[in-house]
């Protein structure tokens, strides 16, 4: 009960910064309630002040995920029908320009967060060990943000404070400075002490705020990032070596569902709960976007009493990923058919297309790992039943394994390598390997962590993006029950040498004459 009860109290806290139905019922308070400059003053401040840094990173997980998906070469856009979601579908399809909308708000987003941890870094004093937390929380957030910002943006401006009203204009970054800058950030909330690790490696509670490990995983693959490998094993040796984290031994489809929420593999995640009362504060509309498109199919037999109803069809899985799994596990593969359906299994289960219906951008393959479960639904109505529960997954331990993994193999060591990459291999139920080379960590690292928002940076780091996605979007399949045919080409499409960095979106160039774009937008 003690978990329950700090889960509560935290999330308590960032509901005080959502906006619901019943803010509009507020009645204004008159006369002086303070300035800024009243505020940051005692330990109450500063945990409300860390949970509405920590609202504001929560919220835009939608569109972080969503984006960074859209772009990498595992899904088809899907939806209700061609143009059911025109900004979803020009991220899939390589047709987006510089005044995007997903990319705008996902680089507003970042800065968002990057204001809200300023707040806290420049106006609270770190005189107690709470107000010492809150200023490591948001050094790790701020840092967080520049992650994204520098691999997916490359010159967004390094904003280290809150900018005076003759700062706002500020010009590029280098992508130098900004890894700089994340580094800093990052060692400085390490090596504060002020960052609580884990009791032990099953403990809900500690994790349910960043941990120093967690810390120390994201800067370790800030180092990987940029080829510091050396750097990047020894400290992300140092989150393994803690054994406070584990992977997740149930289930292996119940990975992405509420049941794991918080589990030994859990080591960032944007927390949720079950409170039907405060079903649009806490609930996410992640998977019900993501979900089989419910309208067009029919559900019977054991599908009827298990699957969420009301989702629509976005991100459906490519054949070429089937393929992938296919080759390193075979048809029958555990966590093959842990991850994804054929149509003929998904028939079996009671799900099959309408006569008639077709389901565009679908080559015939169903999502299984993140199926839109009822268990895990807030409240059991048909009109919203998918708006669900599920803490949103950032990082999870497996993904530090294969990072620590990758960084010994690159800096010319394979002994810890292998260790690594066969403890994720033997919880998918497949024979260890003898060596490991780079090739075989991106194999294992497109498979275990398939629509987990990490591929699309891999690709373009790796420099494999061109060759993966240069063709997508140039034919979009549909499915139905005569099979899997092309409805729509595109003339433009494919992944070109300028989508290795995202646009600065349009509304920033016009708002700021000191920016510059990036190459050939």
């Amino acid at each position: 009960m003690k978990t329950k009860y700090i889960y509560m109290t935290l999330l308590g806290l960032l509901l005080i910064f959502n906006y619901s139905c019943e803010d509009r019922l507020d009645i204004p308070k008159h006369g002086n309630m303070g300035s800024q400059k009243d505020f940051y003053k005692t330990d109450a401040d500063a945990l409300q002040a860390i949970a509405s840094l920590y609202n504001t990173w929560g919220d835009g997980y939608y569109n972080w995920f969503y984006t960074k998906n859209l772009l990498a070469d595992d899904i088809w856009c899907g939806g209700g029908s061609r143009g059911d979601n025109a900004s979803m579908e020009q991220l899939n399809e390589y047709t987006f320009d510089t005044d995007h909308a997903m990319i705008t708000d996902l680089y507003s987003d970042m800065y968002k967060i990057i204001y809200k941890a300023n707040l806290i870094i420049d106006l609270l004093e770190p005189d107690t060990d709470q107000k010492k937390r809150a200023v490591a929380e948001a050094r790790f957030f701020r840092a967080w943000a520049n992650f994204e910002l520098v691999t997916l943006f490359g010159t967004a401006p390094v904003v280290d404070h809150l900018l005076a009203p003759d700062e706002y204009r500020l010009g590029n970054s280098t992508p130098a400075e900004m890894w700089t800058f994340i580094e800093k950030d990052l060692s400085d909330a390490i090596n504060s002490g002020a960052l609580p690790s884990k009791t032990n490696v099953n403990d809900p509670e500690t994790g349910i705020r960043i941990t120093k490990e967690v810390a120390q995983a994201i800067l370790g693959k800030a180092y990987l990032f940029q080829s510091k490998n050396t750097e990047a094993a020894t400290i992300l040796d140092q989150v393994i070596e803690s054994g406070k984290y584990n992977l997740y031994q149930g289930q292996y489809d119940m990975l992405l569902h509420a049941v794991a929420d918080g589990s030994s593999e859990s080591m960032l995640e944007v927390q949720k709960r079950n409170d039907a009362e405060q079903i649009w504060n806490v609930g996410t509309m992640t998977f019900l976007m993501q979900g089989w498109r419910s309208d067009k199919l029919n559900t019977t037999g054991e599908a009827l009493n298990v699957i969420a109803q009301g989702t629509y069809g976005f991100m459906n899985p490519r054949k070429t990923l089937y393929n992938a799994f296919v080759a390193m596990e075979g048809k029958n593969g555990y966590r093959l058919n842990s991850t994804m359906r054929t149509y003929q299994q998904m028939m079996e289960f009671g799900i099959s297309i309408q006569p008639g219906a077709s389901m565009i951008g679908h080559e015939s393959l169903f999502m299984w790992k993140n199926r839109a479960l009822q268990e895990d639904c807030v409240y059991d109505a048909s009109y919203f039943q998918s708006l669900q529960y599920i803490n949103l997954r950032v990082m999870r331990y497996a993904e530090v394994l294969l990072l620590a993994a990758e960084a010994h193999v690159q800096a010319g060591s394979s002994e810890k390598a292998l260790r690594y990459i066969n403890q994720i291999r033997t919880r998918a139920q497949l024979t260890p390997l003898s060596s490991v080379t780079l090739k075989d960590i991106k194999e294992e690292k497109r498979l275990e962590l398939c629509l987990e928002s990490v591929r699309f940076q891999d690709l373009v780091r790796w420099g494999d993006a061109e060759t993966a996605m240069g063709e997508q979007g140039k034919e979009i399949l549909a499915f139905s029950a005569t099979g899997v045919e092309p409805l729509f080409t595109n003339t433009t499409y494919g992944f070109k040498a300028k989508h290795k960095l995202l646009p600065i979106p349009r509304k920033e160039l016009d708002l700021n004459p000191n920016m510059q774009q990036n190459e050939n937008w």
